[in-house]
Formats: C-alpha cells, sequence, structure tokens
C-alpha cells in the first residue's frame, strides 16, 4: 500500500508518455466483451441496440467526471448529439433543447417540448427539472417525439434520470472533492438488506457547496455572490415478499440557498458580438438584490406484479415545490438620469423577483404489459396528471432602496388524462414491426391578478383574467426494424407528438394573458445500429426529418419587455446525429457523439418584437413599428453542430496500483438567443473540456483524483437580456479540484 502511494505521482505522466506504446504490445491485447447498455425507452427492460429509435445513454465513470465541480443539470449540455442546455434562472432552471426543439422562456409557468422524467416521474415545471443528478445508475436521452408511451409534452423527445436501486447486498460509496472558489461536493450511499431477499433500502446523499467568489465593484464588497450550498437526498425502499411482487417506494427532498442568475450590463460589444475588451467574470456592478431558495419533496411508488405471461404495473408520482428568486435585471447600477450610473448606459434599472409559494404535483400510470416470450408483445395502459400551482412576479424599485412597487398572482390547476396502446409483432425472423397510440386530453384553469402595478407603468390593479384552454389529441408512432445481421440493425420509425396549449401572464408590464394553441409535430426517422469487431465498437447513426404545425414560441423581452405566447405556422427541422464507443483494449476507450441540425420557421407573416437594447437587428423589419419578419429564421439556442468526445486510458502499476487518465471535450457551433437574428445577442461557438488523473489504490477500493473542469477557461455568453442594455450572462468557469473515492 505505501508503495502505490509513493508511485502514483510520478506515474501520472510516465503513464502519458507511454501510452502509444503500451497500446502497442501485445502482451494487453484482449477481447473486450462491451455489455449492451440495458434502458425503458419503450417501458420495459431492451438492449439498446433493439430499441428502433436514436437514443444516448451515460453512466458510470463518463457521468461522474461531468459532474465533479458541482455543476448542475446542465453539465448535460452539448453531451450527447443534439441536446443543448441553458438557463437564465441559473442551477433550479434548466432549459432543454433536442434536434433544436426547446422553450427560451423564463416564465415560471412556461412549458418545454423536451419532457423529464426521474425514475419514471415526469416532472412537469421547469423547476423540477432542475433536481440534481446523484446515484443513478444510467442517463437516457430519447430524441425525436415520444408521443405514444410518454403523452403530452414530448414532440422533442425525453431526458431520462434513472437512479441507483437497492441491493440485497450491503455496499456502499462516498465521493468527495474540494476545488477553487471553496467548492466541495459529496456524494454518497448506502445501500443493502434489512430483511434478506425480502427488503432491501438504500439512502443517497448530495451536498454541493461553493464559497461567494464573485467582487461587487459598485458597492466594493469583496467575494459578494456567486457562491450556493445545495442539497438532496433520496432514501428508497425495495420490497420483494414474493417472485411475482415487487414493490419499490422512494422519497426525495431537495433544498437550495445560492445566487440567482447574474445578469452582466453592456458586456455585449455594440455593432461586432462577443465580450467588451475589459470583460472579467469575476467581476460584477449591481445595485440591487439577488437571492434564490428552493425546496422540494416528492414520492414514488412502482409496484409490479406478475401474472402468468403479463406483469400489471402501478406508478404514482407527487411532488411538492416552493422557490423565490430575486435578481438585478439590467445588471448594472443607477440610470442615465441619475448621477451615477454604469456600467455603459443604463436606461432605467430594473429588479424583479418570481416565486412559488405552493406547487404539488400527482401523477398516477396504470399499465399491463405482456412478456417478450411470443411473436406478438404489447402492453396498455392509462395515465392521469394533475398540478397546482400559485406563482408571483414582483418589480422593486432600486433607486428606492429595493422596496417592493409591483405584484402579480397567477394560479393554475393543469390535469390531463390519456389511454394508450404499444405493440411489436415479429412478421419474420430479423424483421419487427411496432406500433403505438395514444388519445389524450388536457384541460387548464387560469387566474391572474395584478395586484400592484410599478410606478413606470401608469397601470393599476388588474383582474381576475380567466384562461381555460383544452385540448383532445391523438400521437402515435409506426417503426420498422430489420436485423441485417446478429451485429447489424436498421430501423424506419415515424412519430406524432404534441405539446398542450400553454398559458403566460406578465402582467407587471403588460395588460394581457396569451395563451398559445397546440403545436403537433410529424417526424421521419431512419437509422443504423452497428456492433463491430468483437463488441469492441458500437456505431449508431440517425437521420431524421420532421414537420412541426402552429409551434409554441416565446417573443421574449423586446423594447416593451412584455413577453407573449405566439404560435408559428409551420416549422421544419432535419438533421444527422451519430454516435461511437470503441474499445480497442482493456486499457483505452474512446467515446464520440456528432450530430448536425437544421431549423426553419416557415411562416410569411411571423413578426415580433425587436430588441429595446442598442442591438443590431439582421432581420426584416415588418410594417410594425419595431417589429421584424422572422420567416426563414433557424430556432433559438440551436445549434447547427454539436460535437463531443472521451477518452479514457487506464494503466496497471506494480504493487497492485491503477492509473486512470480521462478527458472528455464538447462542441457546440453558433446560437442565436432570441427569436430575431442580431450581431450583438449570439455566440459564435462554445468549447469546453474536463480532465480527470486518478490513481486507484490497490484492492481497487480508494481512488484519489485530479479533476479539472472548462479546463481551457473558454468565456462565453451563454444567454442575454434585451429590453434595457447589451446584457449577457455566461457560462461557468475554470474548475480545478481535487476528488477522492472511496468504495465499501
Amino acid at each position: 500500500m505505501g508503495f502505490g502511494r509513493r508511485f502514483c505521482a510520478l506515474a501520472f505522466s510516465a503513464m502519458l508518455s507511454t501510452s502509444i506504446t503500451v497500446l502497442a504490445d501485445e502482451e494487453i491485447e484482449e477481447v473486450v466483451m462491451m455489455e449492451e447498455v440495458v434502458v425503458t425507452a419503450q417501458k420495459r427492460e431492451q438492449r439498446s441496440f433493439d430499441v428502433p429509435l436514436s437514443i444516448s445513454t451515460l453512466q458510470g465513470e463518463k457521468s461522474d467526471a461531468l459532474r465533479s465541480s458541482g455543476m448542475d443539470v446542465r453539465f448535460l449540455s452539448n453531451r450527447t448529439p443534439s441536446l443543448q442546455m441553458e438557463s437564465s434562472f441559473g442551477r433550479v432552471f434548466p432549459r432543454f433543447y433536442i434536434r433544436g426543439l426547446g422553450n427560451t422562456d423564463f416564465d415560471l409557468n412556461a412549458s418545454q417540448p423536451v419532457s423529464v422524467l426521474y425514475d419514471g416521474i415526469v416532472l412537469e415545471n421547469a423547476l423540477l427539472k432542475g433536481f440534481p443528478a446523484f446515484d443513478l445508475d444510467r442517463i437516457e436521452v430519447l430524441r425525436g417525439p415520444q408521443g405514444t408511451l410518454f403523452g403530452r409534452n414530448t414532440p422533442a423527445g425525453i431526458v431520462k434520470f434513472e437512479s441507483a436501486r437497492p441491493t440485497q447486498t450491503l455496499e456502499a460509496y462516498g465521493r468527495l472533492s474540494y476545488g477553487q472558489f471553496s467548492s466541495s461536493n459529496f456524494e454518497g450511499a448506502l445501500s443493502g438488506p434489512i430483511v434478506p431477499s425480502v427488503l432491501s433500502a438504500r439512502l443517497s446523499l448530495l451536498d454541493q457547496r461553493r464559497g461567494d467568489w464573485i467582487d461587487n465593484v459598485y458597492t466594493g464588497e469583496d467575494d459578494a455572490v456567486g457562491g450556493y450550498r445545495d442539497i438532496a437526498g433520496r432514501l428508497q425502499f425495495l420490497w420483494t415478499p414474493t417472485p411475482e411482487l415487487e414493490a419499490w417506494v422512494k422519497l426525495h427532498a431537495r433544498d437550495l440557498d445560492g445566487t440567482a442568475r447574474l445578469f452582466r450590463a453592456n458586456t455585449l460589444l455594440k455593432g461586432q458580438g462577443d465580450f467588451v475588451s475589459d470583460f472579467d467574470r469575476s467581476h460584477i456592478a449591481h445595485d440591487g438584490r439577488n437571492e434564490q431558495t428552493l425546496s422540494t419533496q416528492g414520492l414514488a411508488a412502482e409496484i409490479r406484479y406478475d401474472i402468468g405471461d403479463f406483469q400489471l404495473v402501478s406508478l404514482t408520482g407527487m411532488e411538492r415545490l416552493t422557490t423565490f428568486s430575486r435578481g438585478d435585471i439590467d445588471g448594472g447600477y443607477g440610470a442615465i438620469f441619475t448621477p451615477q450610473s454604469g456600467p455603459g448606459e443604463i436606461p432605467f434599472p430594473s429588479e424583479t423577483a418570481s416565486g412559488i409559494p405552493k406547487l404539488r404535483q400527482f401523477s398516477q400510470e396504470v399499465r399491463l404489459v405482456s412478456t417478450e416470450r411470443y411473436r406478438f408483445a404489447y402492453q396498455f395502459g392509462l395515465y392521469y396528471f394533475r398540478e397546482f400551482v400559485e406563482m408571483e412576479d414582483f418589480n422593486y424599485n432600486t433607486l428606492a432602496g429595493g422596496e417592493q412597487d409591483g405584484k402579480v398572482r397567477q394560479e393554475q390547476l393543469a390535469t390531463a388524462g390519456a389511454a394508450f396502446v404499444a405493440s411489436t409483432i415479429r412478421l419474420m425472423e430479423n424483421l419487427e414491426l411496432g406500433t403505438g397510440l395514444r388519445l389524450s386530453h388536457d384541460t387548464k384553469d387560469y387566474t391572474a391578478w395584478r395586484d400592484e402595478a410599478p410606478a413606470v407603468t401608469e397601470a393599476g390593479p388588474l383582474g381576475p383574467i380567466n384562461e381555460n384552454p383544452q385540448a383532445t389529441v391523438w400521437s402515435g408512432d409506426l417503426s420498422l426494424r430489420y436485423r441485417v445481421t446478429p451485429s447489424a440493425q436498421t430501423y424506419l420509425r415515424v412519430a406524432r407528438g404534441f405539446r398542450a396549449p400553454s398559458i403566460q401572464g406578465r402582467l407587471l408590464f403588460g395588460n394581457e394573458v396569451t395563451v398559445a394553441d397546440t403545436e403537433t409535430i410529424l417526424s421521419v426517422e431512419g437509422g443504423t445500429k452497428l456492433r463491430l469487431w468483437g463488441q469492441r465498437l458500437r456505431l449508431d447513426t440517425a437521420l431524421f426529418h420532421y414537420f412541426m404545425q402552429d409551434q409554441q414560441l416565446t417573443a421574449v423581452g423586446g423594447e416593451t419587455n412584455f413577453n407573449r405566447l405566439l404560435n408559428a405556422e409551420s416549422t421544419i427541422g432535419r438533421g444527422v446525429e451519430t454516435e461511437l464507443v470503441f474499445a480497442p483494449s482493456t486499457a483505452l476507450e474512446v467515446t464520440a457523439g456528432l450530430s448536425y441540425n437544421q431549423t426553419r420557421l416557415d411562416d410569411p407573416d411571423l413578426a415580433i418584437q425587436g430588441c429595446g437594447a442598442p442591438c443590431t437587428v439582421l432581420d426584416s423589419p415588418a410594417s410594425a413599428e419595431g417589429a421584424f419578419l422572422i420567416d426563414g429564421n433557424g430556432l433559438p439556442q440551436a445549434p447547427g453542430w454539436i460535437a463531443d468526445v472521451t477518452l479514457r486510458y487506464a494503466l496497471d502499476l506494480p504493487g497492485g496500483v491503477r492509473l486512470i487518465a480521462s478527458t472528455d471535450w464538447a462542441y457546440r457551433s453558433r446560437v442565436r438567443f432570441f427569436l430575431y437574428d442580431s450581431v450583438e445577442y449570439a455566440d459564435d461557438s462554445l468549447l469546453e473540456g474536463g480532465l480527470r488523473l486518478a490513481c486507484l489504490l490497490p484492492y481497487g477500493d480508494t481512488e484519489v483524483a485530479i479533476i479539472g473542469r472548462n479546463i481551457l477557461n473558454d468565456t462565453s455568453p451563454t444567454g442575454g437580456i434585451d429590453f434595457n442594455n447589451l446584457t449577457s450572462f455566461v457560462n461557468e468557469p475554470r474548475f480545478w479540484g481535487l476528488e477522492v473515492v472511496r468504495r465499501f
């Protein structure tokens, strides 16, 4: 053991310099049989190879490395083909985009076309979608419409988090890291039997902390903001009293106290884009308050009962949430009509907050699933969803000491019910037909009040305003899967999905509640899946083309600082995705992904307000003053290219020591922040790389690692505020740390 510790530091450099020689050494060439990942993309356990769908999985060391700096779920962004993420709320409000389809809306009532499921339970509100990823078995990214088995609000796809479940053997682990910005991250789990072969349990904990590290040059306070404390836990019980019955219950919770998204005034270079020359991410100049809290609790219960050749499944979920977030939206201090203001020109101050004092979500699914023992397999089920949410928006007079001078309240009761059926039939030994159909009914009862209007609006109380949209929609899919050889398959899939009507009531600065009608999508996808060279190489490729009708869009900000929902007549998207996993030896593994997406709005009359800030809009002016035509534009936050690559190399040393070096890189091409195209509100590219150098001590139960995230310190704007000045917010900074992992 002592020899191993002394040898680790010297061996890191030796390992990197000799890796090519070791690769060529025939003594390490062994037969590598990579196990096929088992997924539940079709609500039954299947090999990913057998699913006629473009799907990615993240698990094990790769997932652990990406999360090592304490990053929230946005660590997934650009880490699989066609998946992009961003947030204007910081850690609590991730916005997902798959194949260019997403929603830039920051409203607490905003719906997204990418659904997020945690252990089979849909997390509908955008703040629930940010629940931390820890102690996971795997993450699945399902691309394309998923309307048959997963229903509403899945036209772009699904991100599924699957927890590691209780075990009948005693096991535990702890992962502790410390690094820059006084960051500490702990993740651990304890699992084992309570009653052997009958009852087992698993306790999982996460504690992520970062100190304040950003100076406020306006107040003169060092290390004023930027920190957080994010704690989450999960307790599971798995009861198997008989071979036919399995009951799994999960309790989970999260508590966060930290910094809201930091907006930075006039950091974008007028007429050129990119940052101003003196930009420094470690400094801000705010005269408003910044705070963010969030608390969530939930329960999930899954019961499976085998009845001959069938299995009856019941899945129940309950979620509750409270949150409050306040920030300096103008990103600076003062205004042009005050003695002092800056940085740059601040037309007027803006300090707002949003909160959810109460959210309650309940969902219930019951389905009957046949076995895959015969040529014909099927499942059918019923689904019910209910969500009640209260929302509040506030405005503050920064120049009067931050006193509240505006308040809006919203309430919404959303209910949805569905019946679905899905089946597969082997037409021939190598040919399989899949079909699915779902009928959904969605209803929303919404009310909004403006109790107090900001003085600058010269308005008064308003409401109640009521909206009651509802829709009955069918979705479904049809697929053909052909097995060319045992290691090569090809498939063709046609799918239809939808997003239920959406409502937005941004009444602080407007008098209108807007409603977007149901959007629908028809997607055609074809692909191949190859397993070659004795399972050492996996190659999956998919091509797709989709047509979307009445896409729900959000016109954000603009000169009037008012968000409104609208529907585009038609949206067209097409692209290609490919993923590679290659293990030429037991020492080396390479994974890579690449996607190209092209999106286009097709609506000659579609026009929106341009920026209120002094930006350079590139679109043609519309007839209305300050408006621009966006027909032909691509979608916001929809990069054309996304690429990622991960290299992992292991070297065994004398004394039972193993060194493991891994590096991962993610790239995305240009994105626009808003529906209109402008010089300033866009980012040309983003390239972030990670590094992990680990020493695994003898017996394999202790690991010490150096970790680095965004090691080239790429500094890129990821979004902006366009109604006041050239405000932006940025990606996460470079991070270095030390990590210790102990397995028991």
